[in-house]
């Protein structure tokens, strides 16, 4: 991402977290950044755009972030899973997530609640995701259930918690307590084989978002970095570092983001960074295209079925 844009964000991020999103005013920002009227309107087209960026930015980095976990573990490791939620906890109190997120839904920002909405499903679809790899396709029936009371169960435990502490150590305490909870739930539900949601509701709720396999995640993961460090380390001029990083960020936000990929603009864009001027990453950027390969193969069947 251009650097200017991200400082945009970064200061507005802190504003929104020091006034609110809704007493911080455009002024404010342009104020608090350095920039021009002229300048914010190049990059964002409205202020809720610009909070729309904040929190793709942020939850960006923590799915980096927890998928680094994975990688080259058992998917199945409950711990592995305790960390995923600690981060995930302590990355929402540390950018004030929750307090932004409560003045949107009071708003009448219709863009903004739908991102929110399309967020908290997204994130719905990944922890059933991680329940069935750590509890298996034998209670997958009653995992989408078990994901919805375990959302609620953890947000109410970390709020009244709240009210006695601020230190990542508590969260760290609920995190593990709510998690023991879940594991009594799903041998619960799976003995009384009751089911309020079925799991095939995340198709219809979240169309064009599919499963890929960690393995796939990981690999995906492991050779966009790859790129990016070879970037920093065979180009010195600004210009050009940030050419070839946007390009990447781009197919990665299209790749494990967005609900339908824009297959051309994202082949455009491996076409771009192939020609580059001192031919570095053919290897890399044939195994990025055979996985992104996979992943339209695998949108493809489950819409035909």
């Amino acid at each position: 991402m251009n650097e200017r844009k991200q400082h945009v964000i970064n200061k507005a991020h802190q504003l929104f977290i020091d006034k609110g999103y809704q007493a911080t005013s455009i002024q404010d920002i342009l104020d608090f950044s350095g920039i021009s009227k002229g300048t914010f309107y190049k990059y964002f087209s409205s202020k809720s755009e610009l909070l729309i960026a904040i929190y793709k930015t942020v939850y960006k980095k923590l799915e980096k972030e927890r998928n680094e976990l994975l990688i080259g573990k058992n998917p199945a490791d409950i711990e592995i899973f305790v960390k995923q939620m600690e981060m995930q906890m302590i990355t929402n109190r540390k950018n004030k997530l929750i307090a932004l997120y409560e003045e949107v839904m009071a708003s009448n920002d219709v863009d903004l609640k739908q991102y929110i909405r399309h967020s908290q499903l997204r994130s719905l679809r990944w922890m059933f995701e991680r329940f069935n790899d750590i509890f298996g396709e034998k209670n997958k029936p009653y995992l989408l259930d078990c994901a919805i009371m375990f959302t609620g169960l953890l947000r109410n435990n970390l709020q009244y918690n709240r009210m006695a502490t601020e230190s990542s150590e508590k969260i760290s305490e609920v995190v593990r307590y709510s998690v023991n909870r879940l594991v009594k739930m799903v041998d619960e539900v799976a003995v009384t084989e009751e089911q309020l949601h079925a799991p095939e509701l995340l198709d219809k709720w979240l169309p064009g978002i599919r499963k890929k396999s960690h393995e796939q995640l990981d690999q995906f993961c492991k050779i966009t970095g790859s790129i990016k460090n070879s970037i920093t380390k065979h180009f010195q001029e600004k210009n050009e570092q940030e050419k070839y990083l946007e390009l990447l960020d781009f197919i990665q936000e299209e790749v494990l983001h967005t609900r339908s990929p824009r297959k051309f603009l994202i082949e455009s864009a491996l076409q771009t960074l192939q020609n580059n001027p001192v031919e570095l990453w053919k290897l890399e950027l044939h195994q990025l295209n055979q996985i992104i390969i996979k992943f339209y193969q695998q949108i493809e069947e489950t819409e035909e079925n």
